[in-house]
């Protein structure tokens, strides 16, 4: 998030409450953990791992920008960046101008009156979901021209993404962990998924 990191958890604190912000923190590291163990437990040969983040432009500059926001707290970048020291791949994922337009549309939120937050038009809500299309397009279209045939890929992004439904046809796909309200569109039979 950024420059809008501190209204974020501002908003979070006035919403849930005192003490809530450390609760979710400790969640969030608690997940990551969990992901972090889980890719440890697959025994993955850090020679032939491609990673993939969420957010991370194709620039030139993603280890310096991983290692930025890894230093900044992210359990998320921080997992990233001891995979690069293993000796993974780190691979630009994102469009940069499709990354500068969801910005935009989350900072005309941010500063939007709280109510107008609430009822957003369909307009805007098709706009973001527009968006997050083309954005995963880009991601699996990087990851079909980037990941080699004895690779393996590690794509770390957000639940509301559907990257997998755009890849090519070559590439298996496994989940290291559900995708909890969105699980039935991957999981015909509600079972348990995969890990990657």
């Amino acid at each position: 998030m950024g420059s809008l990191a501190k209204r974020f958890k501002e908003a979070y604190i006035a919403r849930h409450g005192p003490g809530s912000w450390d609760e979710h923190a400790a969640a969030v590291q608690g997940l990551w953990d969990g992901i972090a163990e889980r890719i440890h437990a697959r025994r993955l040969d850090p020679g032939t791992l491609w990673i993939y983040q969420d957010g991370l432009p194709v620039c030139g500059k993603e280890e310096r920008i991983v290692r930025d926001i890894a230093g900044q707290g992210s359990p998320n970048h921080r997992l990233v960046a001891l995979l690069v020291d293993q000796g993974a791949h780190l691979v630009g994922t994102e469009s940069p101008e499709l990354l500068l337009a969801e910005y935009r549309q989350v900072v005309r939120a941010a500063t939007s009156a709280e109510g107008e937050l609430d009822s957003r038009t369909e307009a805007s809500r098709a706009a973001a979901a527009s968006l997050l299309e083309a954005r995963d397009r880009f991601i699996a279209d990087r990851i079909g021209s980037t990941l080699p045939e004895e690779g393996t890929g590690l794509l770390f992004l957000g639940l509301a993404h559907s990257v997998h439904r755009h890849l090519p046809a070559s590439i298996h796909v496994e989940f290291l962990i559900h995708r909890l309200m969105f699980h039935k569109e991957v999981l015909p039979s509600g079972g348990p998924m995969a890990d990657p």
